[in-house]
């Protein structure tokens, strides 16, 4: 049986599995594409029909080369290698938001670490600095004064690749023990829940829980706008509230990881299906 859906994963999740069986529950015939083995040539053969392709790569360098290398043989990629790319670089997910419009946290960039400590200054108070590349919050840091940062910029400026020395800088806001995911799906929401945690960090990787947000509609205007910002038909959009309790946008995540919207939604929303849906075609865009 021809397959509709191809799932282009190396390390098979949770969230995964759940695609797996939703996919086996529907019928819907569908294929694993390791991206480990994946290769092809950048002078394809010709078009012919080939299954839509649900990017669930792990690795942010597979996840986006793997992309362009299926849509050079003609088959559409959801998310594409365009939306991949620009939502996996922080920087150039914050100038998208910006470009848009839309609320976010003031973000410069320093070309060096020595540039950095200026850009610092500039912001005026304490910041974050991030990989340009990273997720779960790891090597996430914050800077509340001038001596820790002069420290963590010395740390950055012995690191051995040469990307690691552009430095990322965000206005820390205080936020009040939490943040917002919500999951978006082919120009819908899915749902959104709160990610709250005792340290200043909220992601679910550095220990937060997940509780549901029953008015998802509150934060699902800015999280669709985010999306469409950057491209990206499925997406984990992150918002942060301010002082004032205005929410502005973190992140945009073109890899939604569901397992923690998945528990709190319990058994009223499938994510997994939402999914499908948009690699079928069955939703909106």
């Amino acid at each position: 049986m021809t397959p509709e859906v191809a799932v282009l994963v190396s390390r098979v999740r949770a969230d995964d599995k759940r695609i797996f069986e939703a996919l086996e529950r529907r019928s819907v015939p569908y294929v694993q594409l390791d991206a480990r083995t994946l290769h092809g040539s950048a002078h394809p053969g010709p078009r012919r029909p080939r299954p839509v392709v649900l990017n669930r790569e792990i690795s942010y360098t597979r996840a986006c080369y793997g992309a362009e290398l299926l849509e050079a043989a003609g088959h559409e990629v959801v998310n594409s290698g365009a939306a991949t790319a620009l939502c996996g670089d922080k920087w150039r997910t914050s100038t998208a938001l910006a470009r848009a419009g839309l609320p976010t946290p003031r973000t410069v960039l320093a070309l060096t670490p020595e540039a950095a400590l200026e850009a610092w200054e500039e912001l005026g108070g304490p910041a974050v600095v991030k990989p340009l590349v990273g997720s779960w919050g790891r090597l996430v840091t914050r800077v509340p004064d001038r001596a820790t940062a002069e420290a963590v910029l010395e740390y950055v400026a012995a690191l051995p690749s040469p990307q690691s020395h552009v430095v990322y800088l965000q206005e820390l806001v205080e936020k009040p023990g939490r943040d917002i995911r919500v999951g978006v799906a082919g120009g819908e929401v899915i749902g959104a829940v709160y990610r709250r945690s005792d340290g200043w960090r909220t992601n679910v990787a550095q220990g937060a829980h997940t509780e549901l947000c029953e008015d998802a509609e509150e934060f699902g205007t800015l999280a669709l706008a985010a999306a469409e910002a950057v491209g990206a038909r499925i997406a984990g959009v992150d918002l942060i509230e301010d002082t004032d309790g205005r929410p502005q946008v973190l992140e945009v995540n073109a890899g939604l990881e569901f397992s923690g919207l998945q528990r709190a939604l319990g058994e009223k929303v499938s994510v997994a299906d939402a999914l499908i849906d948009v690699v079928l075609g069955r939703q909106p865009w």
